[in-house]
Order: C-alpha cells, then structure tokens, then sequence
C-alpha cells in the first residue's frame, strides 16, 4: 500500500505579517492510522524541501496522541523537512492521495497546475483522493474525467465559513473553502463547528475540520 501526501509550501498567512503552513494534527493523525496499516508513505510539496508548519497547530490545545508522537519522531520530521517536489512523483505509483490542511493550501496548492494535474491523474485511475479542513482548497480547479468540476454533483464537504469567521480569517484569506465547492457544484454539507465529520462519494473523500482527519483516513483505508 504505497500512498502520497501533498502538503503545502506556502507560509504566509496573506498580508497579515503571520505564518502558516500545514497543520501538524491533520498531517500527524492520518499519517500513523496509515502507517500503523503497512502503508509506505511519500510526501511532496509543489517546492519541494521543507514543508513549513503552521505555528497556530502547535498551540497547547491543538495537541494529540498523534501530534505527540511526530514531535518525538526524528525520521518522520526528516520526511517533513525533505519532501519531494510534486513534479517529481507520479500517480501510476501510487494506491492514492492525501492532502492535509492549514490555511497554507488556500495559497499555493489551489492554483498549483502540478497539483491539479496530479489530482486529476488518481482521478481518472479510479484511485481515492482525499483531503481535510483546507486542503479541498487543492480541488478549486481541479476537474473531473467529464471536463466539469471534480466536486460537480458530488458529496463534500471542508473547513466551514462558521469555522472560518471563529478564527478571525475570513477577511485574510483568498476564499473560503465552503463557498468554493458549493460554487464549483459539490453538494457540501457540514457538522458544527469543530465536529469530527467527513464525507466519501465514490474515490473523493473530504473531511471538515482538524477534528475530522483520522475520520478521512479510516474512509481512505476502506476505499484501498
């Protein structure tokens, strides 16, 4: 079971002077559910290099068992430090796609034609697709086999706009990812705020919130 994580590159949290990145909870929790499975994990960026973490996700009340174990894990945090440039991978050697979240992939991923073109690929390959919080953000330009957005007509769902304005960001970022896929056609539908929630219709799986990642791995396990 050979399966790629996408994260960002992107560290600037618009003009705010602030950080970003991905956020360790979403990339720590389905990464161990994975490789506590068997699978081999690869992980890119669109840079390549060091994946930048977002300094929000470290905050004493957004740790857990899995973010306790990254932090103690020297091989896993040497991974994080040396991704591959999504350029560099390639979907025909791989069971599927996880993209963790942060507010980084609002910038980069999003518009990101590497990224789109590897979505697109696991796509039309039938493999799952998956992506939690803010990494469905990756999906704003992405389409389907059909030439219409991927999330057309397709159970979804993603960081909330409620989610959004309680951490003082909907005026920062570039948009907001409830709006896009609604806008893009998917049928999205939400928890409340900060409820573990995730949804799959055929290999797409998105979850809502940091709360949902392990929720999305389980469903991604299920799809391979």
């Amino acid at each position: 079971m050979d399966i790629l994580f996408v994260l960002t590159s992107h560290d600037e949290l618009g003009d705010t002077g602030k950080k970003t990145g991905f956020w360790v909870e979403e990339f720590a929790s389905p990464y161990y559910t994975l490789l506590d499975e068997g699978a081999n994990i690869t992980l890119a960026t669109p840079k390549g290099g060091a994946a930048p973490v977002d300094p929000q996700s470290e905050a004493d009340d957004a740790q857990t068992e899995a973010t306790e174990r990254f932090y103690n894990d020297e091989e896993t945090k040497q991974k994080i430090n040396n991704t591959k440039r999504i350029s560099e991978v390639d979907a025909d050697d791989f069971d599927a796609v996880f993209y963790p979240g942060g507010h980084g992939p609002l910038w980069d991923l999003a518009e990101d034609e590497e990224s789109i073109s590897l979505i697109e690929a696991f796509n039309a390959q039938g493999k799952p697709v998956s992506f939690v919080c803010h990494a469905p953000a990756a999906l704003k330009n992405v389409k389907g086999t059909d030439g219409e957005p991927l999330v057309s007509g397709k159970k979804v769902t993603g960081f909330s706009n409620d989610e959004e304005d309680a951490v003082g960001l909907t005026e920062v970022v570039p948009f907001l990812v409830e709006d896009m896929l609604a806008n893009n056609g998917g049928n999205y539908s939400k928890a409340e705020s900060w409820a573990p929630y995730a949804v799959a219709e055929g290999n797409l799986i998105t979850g809502q919130n940091p709360a949902s990642s392990e929720l999305v791995a389980k469903k991604l396990l299920k799809k391979i």
